[in-house]
Formats: C-alpha cells, sequence, structure tokens
C-alpha cells in the first residue's frame, strides 16, 4: 500500500493567497487523490475556507504564521525579513525536516527560489538548480528545462538537466525511456555553442539507460512534441516560454477578432463552437500549471501567481504525482549512475594500458557544490 503524499502548501503564497489556494487544494483531492496537508498562513484567513471545505479541513494540520512575502519583494529583501517565519519558508523548511514530501507555493518566483536554494541546498553534482515546465504540444505534453532559474550553462550541467528532465517525464508523463533532444539552432552537429555540441557528444558516449537522447532540436520541435524532454539553458528556456505564451495569446486575440467580424463569421463560430471549445481547452495555460525546481535536496513546485482554483489544483496534483513517483530518489540514482559513467575510462583503454582523454573543459564536474 502506497503511503499518503504529505504537501506543505505556502498558503498565503500568489496574487489571492487562501482565496485560491486552499479551494485549489479541495479540487484536487475531489478527484481522489490520497494527500495530507499541511498548511502555513494566516489562521485567521485560513480557518474560514476550512469551515466551507471539510474533506480538505480533516486531511490538514494547520500552521499559524502571520508572515507572508509579497509578489514585489526582491529575493534578498525576502530572505531577510522573511526567513523562518514566513509562510513559503516554513513550507519549505517543512520538506527539509521531512515533515512534508513536497511544498507548492504560488509566491514570488525570485524569493521561493532564493528561499529553497538557501534551505534545501543543491544535491550533490549539481551546480544550480533548474526550473522544469511542462509544455502542451501537438502530440501530448513535453517537459521544458531550464525555463528561468539561471543564464547560462556549461556541458555538465546541460547533462545533468536531461538526467532530470527525465527523471520528471517518467513521473509526469509516465514515459518509460523518453527522448531528451538539446535546444540548438539547427539540428546539424556542427551547429551550436561550444558547451551544447560538448554536452551531446557527452550524452551519446554516455548513453545512459533510463533516457533516449536523440540529438539537437530546434525552437519549432517543441510545440510538435518531437521529443519528451527539451534541455536548454535558463536565458533561451525562459524567452521560448514568454514568446510560447505571448503567441498563444495573440492568436487566441486574432481568432475572437475573427468570428466577431461581420455576420457570416458569427454565423461561422456558432456552427464551429464545439470544435473551438475543444482547441481552447487545448491551449488553456492552466492544464499545465506548475513549474517544478529540480537539483534541490528536495522538490518545491511553483504554482503560477495569477492562477485561479483550477489552475493551483492542477499544481498540486503535479506535486502529487512527482512525489508519488519518488522523483528525488529516481534523480539521486540517475546523477550518480552519470557520474560514474563518466569518471570510469572505457575497458579498451584500461585493457592498453592507456589514459583516458580528458573531458572538454567545460564537461568536467565540478564536486565543490
Amino acid at each position: 500500500m502506497m503511503k499518503t503524499v504529505r504537501i506543505a502548501l505556502d498558503a498565503m503564497g500568489g496574487d489571492f493567497g487562501p482565496e485560491v489556494m486552499l479551494p485549489g487544494a479541495a479540487m484536487a483531492l475531489e478527484r481522489g487523490l490520497d494527500i495530507a496537508f499541511l498548511l502555513f498562513g494566516d489562521e485567521t484567513l485560513i480557518k474560514p475556507y476550512l469551515a466551507v471545505h471539510p474533506a480538505l479541513a480533516a486531511v490538514s494540520t494547520l500552521h499559524h504564521t502571520n508572515v507572508a512575502v509579497r509578489m514585489d519583494d526582491k529575493p534578498s529583501q525576502a530572505l531577510r525579513s522573511g526567513r523562518r517565519i514566513s509562510s513559503m519558508w516554513l513550507s519549505i523548511d517543512a520538506v527539509k525536516k521531512n515533515a512534508a514530501d513536497i511544498a507548492v507555493s504560488a509566491g514570488n518566483t525570485g524569493a521561493l527560489m532564493a528561499m529553497a536554494k538557501t534551505c534545501l541546498h543543491t544535491m550533490p553534482g549539481v551546480d544550480r538548480p533548474a526550473i522544469a515546465a511542462i509544455w502542451p504540444t501537438i502530440r501530448g505534453r513535453t517537459i521544458v528545462l531550464d525555463v528561468g532559474a539561471s543564464i547560462g550553462a556549461d556541458a555538465r550541467h546541460l547533462v545533468n538537466l536531461a538526467i532530470m528532465g527525465a527523471a520528471m517525464a517518467r513521473a509526469v508523463l509516465d514515459v518509460e525511456r523518453p527522448t531528451v533532444g538539446l535546444l540548438n539552432i539547427g539540428s546539424e552537429e556542427m551547429k551550436g555553442v561550444d558547451d551544447v555540441k560538448a554536452a551531446s557528444k557527452l550524452l551519446r558516449e554516455m548513453a545512459l539507460p533510463h533516457l533516449d537522447y536523440v540529438g539537437f532540436v530546434e525552437g519549432g520541435d517543441i510545440g510538435r512534441g518531437t521529443v519528451d524532454v527539451v534541455v536548454t539553458e535558463g536565458f533561451s528556456g525562459n524567452i521560448a516560454l514568454k514568446t510560447a505564451e505571448g503567441t498563444a495569446s495573440q492568436m487566441g486575440q486574432y481568432l475572437r477578432e475573427a468570428l466577431s467580424r461581420d455576420l457570416m463569421s458569427k454565423i461561422g463560430y456558432f456552427f464551429a463552437r464545439k470544435g473551438l471549445a475543444g482547441l481552447k481547452a487545448k491551449m488553456d495555460p492552466r492544464n499545465v500549471n506548475g513549474g517544478t525546481f529540480l537539483g534541490l535536496d528536495g522538490v518545491v513546485i511553483k504554482s503560477h501567481g495569477h492562477s485561479d482554483v483550477f489552475g493551483t489544483s492542477v499544481a498540486i496534483e503535479i506535486a502529487y504525482r512527482i512525489a508519488r513517483h519518488e522523483l528525488l530518489g529516481q534523480i539521486r540514482g540517475a546523477l550518480a549512475h552519470s557520474h560514474e559513467t563518466t569518471s570510469r575510462p572505457p575497458d579498451s583503454q584500461i585493457a592498453g594500458g592507456e589514459r583516458p582523454a580528458a573531458l572538454p573543459k567545460s564537461a568536467q564536474l565540478r564536486m565543490d557544490s
């Protein structure tokens, strides 16, 4: 029998706080998820929602604090003023203390990442954490990382992203051996910056058992769902994410204008409304709400600050699936295997008494993290 998933919920996070976070948690429970919540926030604001959601109250433990990180707080300011007493910090700290399996917050992204790094620290062999996003595609869904946790990446970091993204794809997308591609300016092997090419060489040579590295992919491949996991550094990943969001909004506006232009357009809309409703559902960002912080010694889910009740319930369900599949343990094992692979010389070189060729400087593992 599988254990109940313990979710630490920052009830005060986001633009709406308890007004959205608690009904969202209640909606997640309605899907039959076996969750116990640790709620962190102002009890005077939280208790009224527990009163109208008795099923949520029955599986929740309330931890009072009247300190909340504001959406406009700078990360350094949030660390100074809210450290150890804010609802955001306490929810992350519950994961560190093993009181919770995973934390969910809709709060300030910069502050959340700063607190998560300070409280949980990075895993052995990982220099920096990453934010992984679920991306709707023609074929279904794809994991894209990093979408903004840090700028720049050497080859070793890109390999770590591939390993962590593949583990998340197994947990969230139910893919046994996910296909992985490195985002590049072309699919040809000679294209791209040196670190990306070095990462590609490493991934081919390592032949990791739990992922299928297919090579370089381009920006258009993300929406087509060419691979299960797209790996890139945070600068380009964040631009890709914001561009996709803007394009979806732009196309929606074009469609609304076209369907309301004249009488015939309105008649056309009447006959096409079912198909258009299906299109709207596929493009609804709430269905993939929740960025996952990976590379830390604990997992944190970032729900969108503007998300409504439904979107919040989706982020909580993602957290549930990640914890249920023991993502953290999968990542630890896969990283350990990859580090062993890169540090072990090929059998032919051992037999011949030759020294193995050194990895490129950009691909060497940093062990001081």
